[in-house]
């Protein structure tokens, strides 16, 4: 017994001292790399580092981003305030929020901070893209695309816009059971831009078949930089050769046809304005163009689509307000099917009644479309990395370093909005001037981002957003196919956790004027 307890007590003892030595090492680690970074400060500036923390080695705080989702940046920023460090995804970060920090980085673009995206982005959307172009040639490729969502443009996109959107409201209808919404909208956003923005001729067994490699595409799109076989990035390569591939075929036709005075696509529109520039674009510039232009529009405006039709089944009230405002300008009266009329998505022969004019005459629908997109904006915030040392808020950026400005966290904490920003509100757009633009106040809403990299194509995703609010009223009343509503996840961009369950249901030309009961 004597022997074999000795004998226990020497395991235990040998397990202790172990534990003993491997926390020392930790804690050892995690100073040094503390340490590291708190050296890592640009000596030349009096100014600190900003306040946070930079996590385990190697591994920085990534774990704890991963399992706590947005919740991990609102409780830093209530610890840390506005600006503080962290370290994700293998780089020093400084994450910034609030409408003034937040206008110092956009309106900074090109001066002290640059686009940042991972090499496999650049691999696979190209090196003729918006997005990897920095300095010069991004003026100028952006003054090349801004053709294509001129005004102009917007206007002969509207109709074919409201015809697309009220014959797939009709197919949502039709579903004998019940409808994910995310995906529908994925879908949906698929359709409308290949066959409107982009000019393809595709029936609905090829767009399908594209979108499917599209979102292949996509989901690699940041993977790491490692041509393999199997990994991310090859499956990422073989799905932009096969979009590439049916592009050239569709580009190749555009090239050939005659110059028409006024061309009805934005493929079109980019090449007329690249010629009107002097510039030529090559079929391997144009390929990478479509490219781009899908990506712009797919996730962002299918989650934002999502978020509008959740926000309005939480809120009947809007649903209600828009149909007065409909009414109240002639357009309250829905476009019905003669009974017999049949398809998926059936064409009715109703005219389009929305123009580019209309809507702007539905300004209870556009602060709706504004609401949703400050309380559920599709994309966090943005990347940036220093070009140099800068101040921000009372503290050192250092050169090389990457900046992430967060869309979500300055809605959520703007106390310029005249109620709860947390709640849903669309009149408090209607009571606000527009603000100037570069004033700090324009910070305060930024779901398409800001400066030299804003998005070109903001008015024309609102438009899609006021067309589909539109036609959803008009058309439909929808409930929720599950018990409560979803949880949102944040993660890599807005949707709910179960794609939105919905069964959507006709309204009948007798209940036009009592609206969906939702």
């Amino acid at each position: 017994m004597f022997p074999w307890g000795l004998s226990c007590l020497s395991v235990l003892g040998a397990v202790g001292t172990a534990l003993l030595c491997a926390c020392l090492l930790l804690s050892l680690a995690q100073h040094l790399w503390t340490l590291r970074w708190t050296l890592s400060r640009d000596s030349a500036s009096a100014l600190p580092l900003p306040k946070g923390s930079m996590g385990w080695p190697f591994f920085g705080e990534t774990l704890h981003w991963l399992v706590q989702g947005s919740r991990f940046h609102s409780s830093r920023r209530e610890r840390y305030g506005p600006v503080f460090k962290t370290h994700l995804l293998g780089r020093p970060v400084i994450r910034v929020s609030g409408a003034e920090n937040v206008r110092a980085i956009l309106l900074g673009e090109h001066r002290l901070v640059r686009s940042q995206w991972p090499q496999s982005t650049h691999i696979l959307l190209g090196s003729h893209t918006l997005l990897g172009a920095v300095g010069e040639p991004h003026r100028r490729r952006r003054q090349v695309l801004a053709r294509a969502f001129s005004r102009t443009a917007l206007e002969r996109y509207v109709p074919r816009l409201q015809g697309a959107l009220r014959r797939e409201v009709r197919a949502w209808c039709a579903a004998s059971g019940p409808l994910a919404v995310y995906e529908a909208a994925k879908t949906l956003t698929f359709r409308l831009a290949a066959r409107i923005l982009l000019g393809l001729r595709l029936d609905d067994v090829r767009c399908a078949e594209l979108a499917r490699t599209f979102e292949r595409l996509v989901e690699n799109l940041f993977s790491l930089p490692l041509d393999v076989p199997f990994s991310g990035l090859r499956k990422g390569i073989r799905a932009r050769d096969q979009l590439h591939e049916h592009l050239e075929e569709a580009i190749a036709e555009k090239l050939q046809e005659d110059q028409a005075p006024e061309p009805g696509d934005a493929l079109n529109l980019i090449i007329h304005s690249a010629r009107e520039l002097g510039h030529e674009l090559s079929v391997q510039e144009l390929k990478e163009s479509a490219v781009e232009l899908l990506f712009a529009a797919f996730f962002t405006t299918a989650s934002a689509s999502t978020s509008l039709i959740l926000l309005l089944l939480q809120h009947p009230a809007a649903i209600a307000k828009i149909q007065q405002e409909l009414a109240a300008q002639g357009l309250g009266r829905a476009c019905h099917c003669a009974p017999g009329t049949t398809g998926p998505r059936p064409d009715c022969g109703c005219e389009p009644d929305l123009s580019l004019a209309l809507l702007g005459r539905l300004h209870y629908v556009d602060c709706v479309v504004k609401e949703v997109l400050r309380l559920l904006p599709p994309v966090s915030g943005g990347y940036r990395t220093a070009l140099r040392t800068f101040e921000l808020d009372g503290y050192q950026v250092p050169k090389g370093w990457s900046v992430m400005y967060s869309i979500r966290d300055t809605h959520e904490t703007a106390a310029v909005y005249r109620s709860p920003p947390e709640g849903f509100n669309p009149e408090r757009f209607g009571a606000r001037r527009e603000d100037a633009l570069g004033s700090p106040s324009r910070f305060h809403y930024i779901p398409f981002g800001g400066g030299a990299r804003s998005c070109l194509g903001q008015e024309l995703a609102q438009s899609v957003l006021q067309l589909l609010a539109v036609e959803l009223v008009r058309n439909a009343r929808w409930e929720l196919a599950t018990p409560s509503f979803p949880a949102m996840q944040t993660v890599p961009i807005l949707h709910p956790v179960d794609g939105l369950q919905l069964f959507f249901r006709p309204l009948m030309p007798s209940a036009e004027g009592n609206g969906p009961h939702l």
